[in-house]
């Protein structure tokens, strides 16, 4: 009896929490060096997360040399992952950093959360595209840059900002985040950047500077031709995406109300 394809089965989505984690400088570090970062960067991960309360044999994790990809498991605290686990992973960094002659590691952190299906190559979705833009942000890449005193830069969407930060969670307050519209590849949507030890002051010049203020919602219309977010089964693939994107194509704004990217 001859099997079915693989390539026929039903693509089954789910809503899950995605995160990747990006080494700032990887490529300039020579191959034993970026051995020992990777280790180090596993391990800091595994123990913000059991700090945190949260279990990271259940993450599906995607290792991309300089960066770990990650889709959390179904009901994982947002707030907890936005909070505690970021909180203990500065923390960790801070740790590791502090060690005599040790090769200094600092990450680019972005979270999103949304619609995630397992595909031959990785994971499909929208939310996988997203953190892999998210991460790239040329703001969040200037804000690292410009305050060399921190170890880590983190971006969460917007749709994670307005469901969790901003309903006041004692470990997050929502003044710490610069919004930061981001454009990358086929990809546009907002985002939220914050450095954990700096305040919004130190992170605004950085977030302006890379794309220029952001657009006021109330002002001026927008021009026809606009980046959406749509994605119909993209799959991510390392630090690109190939499958079926539409993400980019033109789009009609509505007549009614500010245009949102989303």
């Amino acid at each position: 009896m001859t099997e079915p394809s693989p390539w026929s089965r039903d693509v089954i989505p789910h809503r899950r929490l995605c995160l990747a984690a990006d080494m700032e400088q990887y490529s300039r570090l020579d191959t034993r060096t970026q051995s020992a970062v990777q280790t180090g960067l596993v391990r800091l991960l595994d123990e913000a997360a059991t700090l945190a309360g949260l279990d990271r044999t259940a993450w599906v994790r995607q290792p991309q040399g300089d960066q770990e990809f990650s889709v959390l498991p179904e009901a994982t605290p947002e707030a907890t992952v936005l909070g505690p686990f970021v909180h203990h992973l500065t923390v960790r960094l801070g740790m590791l950093n502090a060690r005599p002659a040790a090769p200094r590691v600092r990450l680019r952190l972005a979270i999103d959360t949304g619609v995630v299906a397992d595909a031959a190559l990785g994971h499909a979705g929208p939310a996988p595209v997203a953190v892999a833009r998210y991460v790239n942000a040329p703001q969040l890449k200037a804000v690292l840059a410009a305050l060399t005193s921190a170890d880590l830069a983190v971006i969460v969407s917007d749709r994670l900002y307005q469901d969790v930060v901003r309903l006041g969670h004692p470990d997050l307050e929502p003044a710490q985040y610069i919004r930061a519209h981001v454009r990358v590849k086929e990809f546009g949507g907002y985002g939220w950047i914050r450095v954990p030890g700096h305040g919004p002051d130190d992170v605004r010049p950085s977030v302006e500077g890379a794309h220029g203020p952001l657009p006021s919602p109330d002002g001026p219309a927008p021009s026809r031709t606009m980046l959406s977010q749509h994605i119909h089964q993209g799959v991510a693939v390392g630090r690109d995406v190939s499958g079926g994107l539409n993400v980019g194509l033109p789009v009609i704004p509505s007549s009614v109300g500010p245009w949102r990217p989303w």
